[in-house]
């Protein structure tokens, strides 16, 4: 029952949260209803930089309040059961005016990349957080996340004649490249391509940035 929920005064608090609006760290659900979807968020904003989940508030920032402790029972799976590895939520219930209860859950940034959820028919995907959406990850972007996790050497800064190509023509390109022009720009085969990004990307020397047509490398 959410009578037995102990909540702590944060009328104010809450409604200087919600001023924010839903942004790259924070996002609001009205109720928790779809383990997997919630896993999503979870996923995208340890992938990213961390954030915040309001439940019990509107999209539109009107608090609605928990309406069942099994919104806590159901964040609390998606962290440990719907995420690899397992998320530590912080979680925090506020009380309101009228009585309504806020639920902020605090989802740290992962130390280990990437964190990836499970989907409704079985398959693991990484999300990562763009503005206010949950968007799936580039393949290239979780491959060069492994990669720089698995180097427990760290890696010299020595680049070959097809990376600095590569490195080369991603600096240049005014709003990004896409894997398929610089693969035709350096003369490689795609594979070979993807292989070298992962790398430097890994070395943290490219980064990828979402637009509305979808991923584009950058330099870092």
């Amino acid at each position: 029952m959410l009578k037995d929920i102990k909540a702590i005064r944060g009328k104010f608090y809450i409604q200087r949260l919600i001023s924010e609006g839903e942004h790259e760290q924070q996002d609001f659900k009205f109720q928790i209803s779809d383990v997997h979807k919630i896993a999503h968020s979870i996923s995208a904003f340890s992938n990213n930089s961390g954030g915040r989940l309001l439940v019990g508030v509107k999209d539109n920032g009107t608090i609605a309040g928990l309406r069942s402790e099994e919104d806590l029972y159901m964040l609390e799976a998606a962290a440990q059961i719907y995420c690899r590895p397992a998320v530590q939520l912080e979680m925090t219930t506020f009380a309101c005016e009228g009585g309504a209860i806020v639920l902020r859950a605090v989802i740290p940034r992962a130390e280990k990349r990437p964190v990836q959820c499970r989907e409704s028919d079985g398959r693991w995907q990484a999300y990562y957080r763009v503005a206010d959406e949950n968007i799936l990850a580039h393949p290239l972007m979780v491959r060069a996340w492994k990669l720089r996790e698995a180097d427990t050497g760290g890696s010299l800064l020595s680049l070959s004649s097809d990376e600095s190509a590569i490195l080369r023509f991603i600096s240049a390109a005014d709003s990004g490249a896409t894997p398929e022009d610089t693969a035709r720009a350096a003369r490689l085969s795609i594979r070979t391509t993807e292989d070298t990004i992962v790398r430097l990307a890994a070395m943290n020397l490219i980064g990828f940035r979402h637009l509305p047509s979808g991923f584009r490398l950058i330099p870092l």
